[in-house]
């Protein structure tokens, strides 16, 4: 049994944790010897007294800005053991963007990797002061307008060499109730928010989530999601570490062949993933073979040579990410109904969880093994989480998903309105998100309140569940359902790659014909499978793919009647 954490800051989480598991591997690339516990407890300490002797104390913020890598979280619990606060920045985030991040919040000092460095000219108009690289080699700086402090992390450690026993050194003393981030979300509503998370909303949520996968000191984390995003954060770094586990960092994005290369070598057991990473790989190895080939489609008719074939094809896909994945964790957008279904079918090792940047982030999921959770549905809420639905309607009790706990956020920063906006008189939090309640006590998401589209008939439409029947479809790669005077119309963003490799040698015209037929066969589909008040009057082609999240949602509100095309 994993010994239970005591700590209520991430600061003492550290220590804590650097303490029972000095000797063992914590963090690493993925293709590199890792550091251990006590080594990454030394490296904060040194680097928290860097930032002590650049004048940064208690409330000061401190942004981050680069891609994954043991130096990122290095670079966090340096800040919240000098107390400060830190203020994660979204690497896809334009220079606009991070702009915005670094003037709203009123940061110090800035940890960059020379890769982001270069989206910036000018901080002249921010009050940074300081700028620490995060690479492991100097870096020539771009023209920055500000007097700089330049290191990458491992020269910062030599430039401290003054503090030999720099674990002995004490972290700023810190309570559950202050605050650790701020992160600005990249939302699907268009309005950037900036979220005040405490010490103790992070490690509420870490203990909370302990018990929903058999975790254990010996597993391998292979991180691929940005640590900037709270899901990444939480479930992907605090979480694995509170196991005493190691984590590992791509050093290139995770392309298929790349992850597949990896996964050869790392061997990972667990592996933190958004739905579209399996629903490609669904697409691209699965529903070709289950299909387009006749025998195959037969024979899934019988019970014995099935179950056979999903072995196969369970086989292949533990085989593609190294052989032992104990928990493939999937959350951060919905889930395809059709691909979930096929991956509980062939029993792959998957967790599905729903939470918000809100919320640290995780309220509901799993737990592993429960087999009353079913295909589509979200699982159980999480120990010392409450939720509610309010106002629930119809004959499934769909209402707004409200949320109540220690993980609950502290309010908006510098924005009391928008913070009164969402917690109601008794201090729940109105998530914004619809759903239910099934009768094994499940949670199940339907869609967003804003998203619901209300028909001239009174009927209600969730265009996330038409947007589901369009996604499983083989050569729909990404789909998005708006209402247009009263009539429903769907954008599809074909995968271009199977429509080439079906009209290689054709002419222009024919190849335009087909992608006709094409659309024409989605529409079918997919009226064939709708209610009559929710069939489709229109799909149109889209030529490039949508603007998303950093968890691959859609940016919905730049096509929306008064957004842009």
């Amino acid at each position: 049994m994993m010994p239970e954490i005591q700590s209520r800051t991430l600061n003492d989480l550290l220590e804590e944790l650097a303490g029972r598991y000095f000797d063992r591997a914590a963090l690493g690339w993925a293709n590199k010897a890792p550091i251990s516990y006590g080594e990454f407890m030394d490296r904060v300490s040194r680097v928290a007294e860097l930032l002590r002797e650049s004048g940064i104390g208690h409330g000061d913020r401190v942004a981050i800005l680069g891609e994954n890598s043991p130096n990122w979280g290095i670079a966090y619990f340096s800040i919240v053991r000098v107390g400060a606060v830190a203020v994660p920045i979204l690497p896809d985030f334009p220079e606009s963007d991070i702009r915005h991040v670094l003037m709203d919040s009123e940061s110090k000092l800035l940890f960059a990797t020379s890769r982001q460095l270069e989206k910036i000219d000018d901080l002249g108009c921010c009050q940074i002061k300081y700028v620490i690289t995060l690479d492991d080699f100097q870096t020539e700086l771009p023209n920055i307008q500000v007097q700089t402090f330049s290191h990458t992390l491992e020269r910062a450690l030599d430039f401290i060499k003054k503090f030999p026993s720099a674990i002995g050194l004490k972290s700023r003393q810190v309570s559950e109730d202050d605050l650790a981030s701020i992160i600005y979300t990249s939302g699907t509503s268009g309005h950037s928010k900036a979220v005040m998370l405490t010490h103790g909303n992070f490690t509420a949520n870490v203990k909370s989530t302990r018990g929903l996968a058999p975790v254990t000191r010996d597993f391998i984390f292979l991180s691929m999601l940005p640590l900037s995003h709270t899901y990444e954060f939480t479930v992907g770094f605090l979480y694995p570490l509170s196991h005493g586990a190691q984590i590992r960092y791509l050093d290139r994005p995770p392309t298929p062949r790349v992850l597949e290369e990896i996964c050869g070598q790392l061997r990972p057991h667990a592996i933190c993933s958004v739905p579209l990473i399996l629903e490609k790989i669904f697409k691209k190895k699965v529903l070709p073979l289950l299909e387009q080939k006749r025998l195959v489609r037969a024979a899934l008719r019988i019970p014995l040579v099935r179950r056979k074939i999903y072995r196969k094809i369970n086989d292949s896909l533990m085989g593609f990410f190294g052989g032992r994945l104990e928990v493939m964790a999937v959350g951060g957008a919905p889930f395809n109904f059709e691909a979930e279904r096929l991956f509980r079918a062939i029993g792959f090792p998957y967790l599905v969880g729903y939470g918000l940047t809100e919320t640290a982030p995780l309220l509901a999921g799993g737990p592993m093994g429960d087999a009353s959770i079913q295909v589509g549905s979200i699982g159980k809420v999480i120990p010392g989480v409450q939720i509610r639905i309010h106002e629930p309607g119809g004959d499934l009790g769909i209402g707004e998903i409200c949320a109540k706990g220690e993980n609950v956020m502290k309010g908006y920063y510098k924005n009391p309105r928008q913070t009164e906006e969402v917690f109601d008189e008794e201090g729940w939090l109105h998530t914004g998100d619809l759903g239910y309640f099934d009768r094994n006590d499940n949670l199940v998401i339907t869609g967003r309140c804003k998203n619901m589209i209300l028909m001239s008939n009174g009927e209600n439409i969730f265009p996330e569940a038409i947007e589901d029947i369009l996604n499983s479809m083989m050569l729909v790669s990404e789909a998005l359902v708006l209402e247009r005077n009263g009539r429903l119309e769907a954008w599809i963003y074909l995968d271009y790659d199977l429509v080439d490799s079906e009209t290689r040698g054709r002419s222009e015209d024919e190849r335009a014909k087909y992608i006709d037929q094409v659309l024409a066969r989605i529409k079918a589909e997919a009226n064939a499978r709708l209610s009559t008040y929710s069939k489709l009057s229109l799909i149109i082609e889209r030529k490039e793919p949508f603007t998303k999240t950093a968890t691959s949602k859609i940016k919905r509100f730049l096509y929306t009647r008064d957004g842009t095309v």
